[in-house]
């Protein structure tokens, strides 16, 4: 595990809005720097408008920076859609944008190896010392070292909500996910939940969280 720095950042829910990720980033990179150890929650493509550019952005940002890229539930259906060719289910799912933005920057109309290599080695998971970020949760009624130690239950945390009607979990560390759209940035016991809806008009903001100091950057979405 690579050491934690003065304390992490962590970002929810891109889904393709990368003009509002780049401001963020340059705020967020003005204020801390490569002081913080930066943590992406997931959901890159789908939705918004630029998927392959959010992907672009992220790799560079990725080599001046110490991140960790967490895989969201929309971006192993984008992996499951390239290899397996299920087309029509990804689009019911919000991937036609994400086709549409590779179609129109790649002339041979595929997905660059890049992009699958980075892709492919998104986590399902990345536990700090204080924190275990995820991108939907963890079963409530697990302690996080079960979770964490249990691979028959890895697929729920792309995809669980359980969380949010059970606030009695058995957590011995903060949760950080993403994955649900709220208004306002989840603050529970033992859960932050920072998907603020960006692609989504009735919400649009982007939110980081820095931690330990648990405090919010939010940038209004600009790519509509």
């Amino acid at each position: 595990m690579i050491k934690e720095r003065d304390g992490y950042i962590a970002i929810g829910d891109i889904h393709g809005c990368v003009e509002t990720l780049k401001v963020l980033l340059d705020r967020l990179d003005e204020e801390y720097g490569d002081t913080r150890e930066y943590v992406f929650l997931g959901d890159y493509v789908d939705r918004g408008p630029s998927s392959k550019e959010v992907i672009d952005t992220l790799i560079e940002f990725g080599k001046t920076h110490v991140c960790h890229f967490i895989r969201g539930n929309h971006d192993q259906m984008f992996l499951t859609y390239y290899q397996d060719n299920r087309y029509y289910e990804y689009l019911n799912h919000g991937g036609a944008h994400t086709i549409e933005s590779y179609y129109a920057s790649c002339p041979d109309k595929k997905v660059p190896y890049a992009h699958l290599k980075f892709l492919v080695k998104t986590k399902l998971f990345h536990e700090g010392e204080e924190w275990v970020f995820v991108h939907g949760g963890l079963p409530p009624t697990m302690s996080i070292e079960e979770a964490l130690s249990d691979e028959s239950v890895y697929n729920s945390f792309l995809w669980t909500r359980d969380h949010l009607e059970n606030e009695d979990n058995k957590w011995e560390k903060t949760v950080v996910f993403g994955h649900t759209p709220v208004r306002q940035p989840i603050e529970r016991n033992n859960m932050i939940g920072i998907d603020t809806g960006c692609v989504y008009e009735q919400f649009g903001k982007l939110t980081a969280v820095v931690l330990p100091e648990q405090e919010f950057v939010q940038q209004k979405r600009i790519d509509f």
